[in-house]
């Protein structure tokens, strides 16, 4: 092991141009996929913000007593999906609706009688947000003969949830499809590099030295080249993310294990392309 980490230095000292020129490669070929996995970060975030609002909103009758506002509120919150019931009385939600609604305000101070009625809201727990859960719970409050009505927002939470939807699918085709041109382009880059030494291997070949004696140098060497490039794409893809959020809008930044998790994606797929590649010379020679 000692002689391929010698070698495999040694190539880099021997042709600098030539190593520079393959982790740079590696590097713009995971730029792509790295600036990718920002944008799909940010969805991911923005999609959750927007999933926490899912809620259940029920209705009460102006005659409801209060022992049955408290028997709905024990048995909705028994519901195991349910994470929190809240009971807004009219009183409450006159004053909440001078707050939110300025433009209202006048209408809601001159009114003799406050229109809006009681109410209970439903939070789920996170996970549990899903059309089909919302729906049961809305159900299930319902059925209660003091509720008027149990409003959920059905063709936004339709929506919400099939754009979550297309937004994994997208994830997983366009992702893929990166992580393969980045694969290409990696191979492309290293097999350049080990043409250039075909006839070092080729004398290597001539003096008795094993297939796996040849191949251990090279496939450090193009690990050390995915490495150098992951890092490359990583100062690239955070400097992307630094210009778009001091001049365009603000963005999180990558959890760090997809770093780490990035990085030793350049390393693999420089270690396998690098195998491949030189694999074709031995049978060559």
């Amino acid at each position: 092991m000692s002689y391929a980490v010698r070698e495999a230095l040694a190539a880099f000292r021997r042709a600098p141009v030539l190593a520079g020129l393959s982790a740079a490669m590696v590097g713009l070929a995971l730029f792509v996929v790295g600036l990718f996995a920002l944008a799909t970060y940010n969805l991911q975030l923005a999609l959750a913000a927007i999933e926490e609002r899912v809620e259940v909103v029920v209705y009460l009758r102006d005659d409801t007593r209060q022992s049955e506002i408290d028997m709905v509120l024990e048995e909705l919150t028994a519901i195991p999906e349910v994470r929190l019931v809240s009971y807004v009385s009219k009183r409450d939600a006159l004053e909440r609706a001078r707050t939110e609604l300025p433009e209202f305000g006048e209408l809601f101070m001159t009114a003799e009688v406050n229109p809006l009625p009681q109410s209970l809201e439903i939070e789920l727990r996170p996970g549990d947000r899903s059309p089909r859960v919302v729906e049961r719970v809305a159900a299930a409050a319902e059925g209660y003969p003091f509720v008027e009505d149990a409003q959920y927002g059905r063709e936004w939470v339709d929506r919400l949830f099939a754009l979550r939807r297309i937004g994994l699918a997208s994830t997983a085709v366009l992702g893929g499809a990166f992580a393969l041109v980045a694969a290409l382009i990696i191979g492309t880059a290293l097999r350049i590099a080990i043409f250039a030494r075909r006839e070092e291997i080729y004398v290597m070949r001539l003096v008795g030295a094993t297939s796996s004696f040849i191949r251990r140098p090279f496939l450090l060497e193009g690990a050390i080249a995915g490495l150098g490039g992951g890092i490359l794409a990583c100062l690239l893809t955070y400097g992307t993310y630094r210009g778009v959020y001091s001049y365009l809008f603000e963005i999180a930044w990558v959890p760090g294990t997809w770093i780490l998790g990035g990085l030793a994606v350049g390393s693999v797929f420089g270690m396998f392309s690098s195998a491949l590649a030189i694999r074709r010379h031995l049978r060559e020679v």
